[in-house]
């Protein structure tokens, strides 16, 4: 094999059946392993080949006010402030904020409808329910979108915005050094709901990707307030995000119409160290190890700062 003809060698692939993926037949992860460098080599050709007139996913497709307070904050991590002041709570340890620029957010869609009509085979997130629309995000993932552009695009994302916001407002530092992410869409044909769970991560940042004319009805999140006892209710708007503690139960209600589109990105720690009481209903609980939140001060450099310990294998699903 040749890098030069890996498109079309990864186009030609014969992926496995929906049934063996959800049944975790060997044979799903051999095929996704053996081919791993393949289909990266795949997405660097696919780029080369479209770079005329592929969008290079960057921070600008982001809301203006969430960039500048961003950038600041890296500069002098004393004007964090201003970053939590752009997150509305919900309830305890559950935020949103406008993350996409709505008059970019069509550029980001063409250029996923792109990734998807490249024919590159890529892996679904059938270790949850959704699991016909999606794409696995995070290198540790089999099947995962190697396109180099966006690998750069997500890994800004996490390091220079979704891990220190988390630590301001969730207080994540010690359980945030890994990543994790993918895509879903809710359809009333298929994928319609999700049930009431939490997430095998310290961390979740979920984030909605629909047009302003793609409306939907339904697929409102219901939030549980463990302090209050009450579930309060949302509804996600274009390039809005909910970031929100992995161990808060929330669910999804059917969608009745439309579809609605999502990143969903995660943190957790090394060897998937989670705080106490973040067990996921559909992550891989059995890997995930539950510790208490450390009772320590952090300072407001060490939560604008880059982990030092490197990027590990293990996967919730």
């Amino acid at each position: 094999m040749t890098h030069n003809n890996a498109l079309a060698q990864a186009r030609a692939l014969t992926l496995p059946s929906r049934e063996a993926s959800l049944q975790r037949k060997s044979s799903v992860s051999y095929f996704w392993n053996s081919n791993r460098k393949l289909l990266e080599n795949a997405w660097a050709e696919w780029e080369i080949e479209n770079k005329e007139n592929l969008l290079i996913p960057d921070e600008m497709l982001l809301d203006s006010n969430l960039r500048q307070v961003i950038n600041e904050a890296w500069k002098n991590p004393e004007k964090e402030n201003a970053v939590a002041d752009l997150w509305k709570e919900i309830i305890p340890g559950v935020y949103s904020t406008q993350f996409f620029d709505v008059e970019r957010l069509t550029e980001f869609r063409n250029y996923l409808e792109a990734i998807v009509s490249s024919k590159i085979p890529v892996r679904p997130p059938y270790g949850i329910q959704l699991n016909r629309y999606g794409i696995m995000l995070d290198p540790r993932s089999e099947g995962y979108l190697a396109a180099p552009n966006f690998q750069v695009f997500y890994n800004d994302i996490m390091n220079r915005y979704m891990r220190p916001i988390a630590r301001l407002l969730l207080g994540t530092y010690g359980y945030d050094n890994q990543t994790f992410g993918f895509s879903i869409q809710y359809n009333p044909e298929k994928d319609k709901d999700l049930h009431a769970h939490t997430d095998a991560s310290a961390a979740t940042l979920n984030i909605n990707i629909n047009l302003p004319d793609e409306k939907f009805k339904g697929s409102q999140v219901d939030f549980y307030d463990k302090t209050s006892r009450k579930t309060v209710q949302t509804v996600f708007e274009p390039g809005k995000a909910i970031i929100h503690s992995g161990n808060i139960a929330h669910a999804t209600h059917p969608i009745i119409s439309g579809q609605r589109s999502n990143l969903v990105v995660w943190l957790y720690g090394n060897r998937m160290q989670i705080p106490r009481g973040g067990v996921s209903s559909y992550g891989s609980v059995n890997n995930s190890v539950s510790t208490e939140i450390k009772k320590e001060k952090i300072s407001s450099h060490q939560r604008w700062s880059l982990p030092d310990s490197p990027k590990d294998t293990f996967a919730p699903f």
